[in-house]
Order: structure tokens, then sequence, then C-alpha cells
């Protein structure tokens, strides 16, 4: 998929901070602000298929309560994109851990500027084409951004 012609920033998240924003007890936390930003467009927000099948599996097991907040985040704020086939794979081995390995593939294929993750450890050494950040630095970026339009 190209990315769009737009200026809009485009992130992957990853399934710890949608797990995040679907369970946060505040309307402030940086995970939950990214996924607000994705709904009102200002930002564009992918996901693949395996980010939503863990974070939904985590909050079924761990907070089931924010789980209609999910499928709400789910259907409003993200773009769900197919999995990597095993053979995309192949070329990227050694630059994130292997279960996250098809999520870095997925950022790059899709284009994304940014992977946001909190386990940022786990894309190491990762790709010179994908900044992998927390949710925390990630809006402290699109906040500078921000400024440079006044």
């Amino acid at each position: 998929m190209a990315k769009p012609e737009s200026n809009t920033p485009v992130l992957f998240v990853d399934a710890d901070v949608l797990f995040a924003g679907a369970a946060s007890p505040s309307e402030h936390s940086a995970s939950l602000m990214i996924l607000t930003l994705s709904e009102v467009t200002l930002i564009r927000a992918l996901v693949s298929e395996q980010v939503i099948t863990e974070a939904e599996r985590n909050l079924e097991a761990k907070f089931p309560k924010a789980l209609p907040v999910f499928r709400h985040l789910v259907s409003r704020c993200l773009t769900v994109v197919p999995d990597p086939e095993p053979g995309e794979l192949s070329s990227y081995q050694g630059l994130a851990d292997p279960k996250d390995l098809p999520i870095l593939v997925a950022a790059l294929r899709e284009k994304c500027d940014w992977l946001v993750t909190f386990n940022i450890r786990d894309y190491n050494p990762g790709h010179p084409d994908v900044a992998v950040l927390r949710p925390g630095e990630f809006i402290s970026r699109i906040r500078e951004q921000l400024t440079m339009l006044r």
C-alpha cells in the first residue's frame, strides 16, 4: 500500500500501545491520544491482524472490561492491514525480535514513518526507514511539528 499523498503522519501501532489506549483510566494518556489523533484524521494509525489478535487476547485475559473500548478504537481509529507473508520476512531477519519481526515488516511495507511501542528494545537494531518510538516520544514529536505551523 502506498503512502498517502498528503503530509499526514503515518505510524504503525504495536499491540502494547493499543492495549494501553483501550485500558487507559485517563483520556490524556499518550497511547489514547495517539488513537484519538487518528480518529480525527490528524495522523493515520495502522495495525496488522497480528496486533489486533495480540491486544485482544491480552485484554481478554487481563482487563476484559476494556474490550468494548478496544473494539470501538479498532473500528474508528485504525486501519488494519494484512500480516506479512512468511516469505516477506526473510530479508529482514535479525532486525527485530522474531515474534515482532512481522510487525516491523508490516510497518516498512506500509511505508510508515514511525512504529510506536513501549517495547523499543524488541525492535533493535531496527530499520533506518522507520523510527521506533514510545507513545510519549511520538506525542512530543507531533507537538513540535504543530508548533512549527504557527
